[in-house]
């Protein structure tokens, strides 16, 4: 029987990249405790911590075989220059910190995502998938889940059941981000199941590939 891989979910929302993953250890981390709450109704299975993801990956990466971050995208996304609520604010740069940190210290597989950026990204991405950029140590392929139509400006509740519907994700009544009144928002951070399981599968596909990083 194959091991089960430990698995480390960072910025974990409310688990869409992990809905369909299988043999399984995943520790979730997600430091807004209703966000959290659901992640953990969604997945009972699982680990979850409520806290800072920065903290937890310096303090506790080496014990996963695995690592997938998923930082806050809405400081990188296009709306804050195009968007109709634009103001001006500086892009979390925390994101290159994970990516730089990852890349230095983990030996195993790791993966992180985000939005396409109204910038020109300060690393240079591995991949990008549809409205996703992936920056990793194994190589992705061409794959996309085509995004609802008017997909940026589901706000409402009907919107918000839309959007569940699509991730295949339910719950109960509506989850607002960081105390704003859209009921879309967190699914709309969502990465789509369909998108983390073939990210998962070429992880999987790339194990016997990955070479231990030399320390002098």
């Amino acid at each position: 029987m194959e091991e089960q891989l430990k698995v480390l979910n960072l910025e974990a929302g409310l688990g869409g990249n992990r809905k369909h993953w299988k043999n399984v250890k995943v520790t979730a981390v997600e430091i807004d405790p209703k966000i959290a709450k659901t992640y953990q109704q969604l997945n009972p299975e699982d680990e979850i911590v409520v806290g800072d993801s920065h903290d937890y990956l310096l303090n506790n990466f080496h014990k996963f075989d695995f690592i997938w971050s998923s930082p806050p995208c809405q400081s990188h996304s296009k709306m804050v220059k195009f968007g109709r609520n634009r103001k001006l604010r500086y892009a979390d740069y925390t994101l290159y910190e994970k990516i730089n940190f990852l890349r230095t210290y983990h030996t195993g597989p790791w993966v992180v995502e985000n939005v396409v950026p109204y910038y020109k990204p300060l690393i240079e991405p591995m991949a990008q998938l549809g409205r996703h950029l992936f920056w990793s140590n194994f190589s992705i392929s061409d794959f996309d889940v085509p995004s609802p139509k008017n997909f940026i400006n589901k706000t409402n509740s009907s919107g918000a059941k839309e959007l569940k519907d699509w991730l295949g994700i339910q719950f109960e009544g509506n989850i607002y981000y960081k105390g704003n009144h859209c009921p879309a928002q967190v699914l709309r951070n969502c990465v789509h199941p369909d998108l983390g399981l073939h990210v998962f599968n070429e992880m999987k596909k790339s194990l016997n590939q990955i070479e231990p990083i030399k320390t002098i």
